[in-house]
């Protein structure tokens, strides 16, 4: 039996994965309410919350030991961008982290982004699956102290004198305009097909880790919806047991397992043999970003009047549900890119076999 042999079918967490979540759920409990939510959504940044965050050594976890790091697997870190979904959190860690990871990879880390690993200096990255010229909205854009980018064959860090100005967005992120060609600085940090391949992880990182998000994010709104059903009446009987209620919360407590299940399989895949399954990753962020709009629609809709409500938790849920993936771009793109992993598995196989 090959050592991974087990692990390929069994992606249960250990002890030590459980005390990770539940460290950064009891974080995001007692530091990130409904109120700072609210409070964060015309900047899309709470920094006081970001900094709270990084005394964890949330950004640190993420980096291998060489470089200061703690090695974290992207099976821990799919755990942290649960809780941080789950709570909405207004800060940019999964772009930060996939960014820095990115710089690690191309031997960047260092000199003057020394404190990036530690999230002294915020980091991002264009999201999208295909490389365009000219301006790109790119979603921390209006808050990051170096962005990196990919123009032609190159993979470029940027940085400006003046931050950009942050756009109004449906995901209440700090998106804003970013034109390479008006960067204060430039620096190609590696050409050709093996940094773009290395970019191309980095996004499939950021899907990967949003999907988990999206999941902590489909069982908070279906928490909200279903505590909100049990003690509305109709008939003289919670509207929580009947069936028109009951079955699409069900469904929603189905979709966040099989979310995690994919995430969590994605992250061990890309660990442990990144060539193997790379669909694994595109295809969680497919998956949630379609399921996730349509909890907090649903979650919405139990609640009536109250849930279309500005106030309302479940409206908060419901706009990032549908914003936070189109932070990359048309998720249309990534089911594209899935196809042709497939395809192009597919096709090698059966030359083999012939």
């Amino acid at each position: 039996m090959d050592r991974y042999e087990l692990r390929r079918v069994d992606y249960s967490l250990t002890e030590d994965h459980v005390a990770l979540q539940s460290a950064y759920r009891e974080f995001v409990t007692a530091n990130c309410s409904i109120d700072v939510v609210r409070a964060a959504e015309a900047a899309g940044f709470d920094k006081g919350l970001w900094e709270k965050l990084c005394a964890t050594g949330a950004t640190t976890m993420a980096l291998p030991e060489s470089v200061g790091g703690d090695g974290a697997t992207l099976v821990d870190l799919t755990l942290v961008a649960e809780e941080l979904g789950r709570s909405l959190a207004p800060v940019p860690w999964i772009d930060h982290v996939c960014a820095a990871r990115l710089l690690d990879r191309l031997g960047a880390l260092g000199g003057e982004l020394a404190g990036a690993a530690s999230g002294e200096r915020i980091l991002t990255l264009d999201l999208r699956e295909t490389d365009t010229a000219g301006p790109r909205l790119i979603a921390s854009g209006a808050i990051a102290d170096h962005i990196v980018v990919r123009d032609g064959d190159d993979v470029v860090l940027l940085a400006f004198a003046t931050r950009p100005a942050a756009v109004a967005n449906l995901g209440k992120l700090p998106m804003a305009w970013i034109d390479p060609s008006a960067a204060d600085t430039r620096t190609v940090l590696g050409s050709g097909a093996q940094a773009l391949a290395d970019y191309q992880l980095a996004l499939d990182e950021w899907r990967l880790l949003t999907a988990s998000a999206l999941a902590g994010l489909i069982e908070e709104t279906m928490t909200i919806a279903a505590e909100f059903a049990k003690t509305r009446y109709t008939l003289g009987v919670p509207i929580a047991t009947l069936q028109a209620i009951s079955h699409p919360l069900a469904n929603m407590a189905i979709t966040v397992q099989g979310i995690r299940a994919l995430a969590r399989r994605a992250a061990w895949y890309l660990d442990n043999e990144p060539g193997e399954r790379p669909e694994l990753g595109p295809a969680a962020f497919v998956f949630a970003a379609e399921e996730a709009a349509k909890a907090a629609t649903v979650a919405v809709h139990i609640q009536g009047g109250l849930g279309v409500s500005e106030e309302a938790a479940a409206s908060a849920y419901l706009v990032r549900a549908r914003g936070w993936p189109l932070a990359a771009g048309d998720p249309g793109e990534t089911t594209k890119r899935i196809g042709r992993l497939v395809a192009a598995r597919e096709t090698s196989a059966a030359r083999e076999s012939a």
